[in-house]
């Protein structure tokens, strides 16, 4: 299983926060957003390796009466992908 990138990791905290303070259990998000009733806990876990896609996200922005921003940090989270060098011409 590979590790979770910190931009992932940070929308998986933003949902489960905005879930949380909605009062919306795990289960009932998974099932508003038609998944398995276990999908949102499988999200959430660090065992599985589900994650969230932008559809996802938009329904359970639906969902939560949010804005699908409201998942995201206002700036980048540092890249985990080495940078190339500049090669001029």
């Amino acid at each position: 299983m590979s590790e979770i990138s910190k931009i992932e990791q940070y929308v998986i905290d933003k949902v489960r926060e905005i879930r949380m303070k909605a009062d919306i259990s795990q289960s009932n998000l998974s099932v508003g957003m038609e998944l398995n009733s276990k999908f949102v806990g499988n999200v959430e876990s660090s065992k599985t390796p589900d994650k969230y896609n932008i559809n996802h996200l938009n329904k359970i922005a639906e969902i939560l009466q949010c804005s699908i921003k409201d998942f995201f940090p206002e700036k980048p989270i540092a890249s985990e992908i080495p940078k190339k060098k500049n090669i001029t011409k």
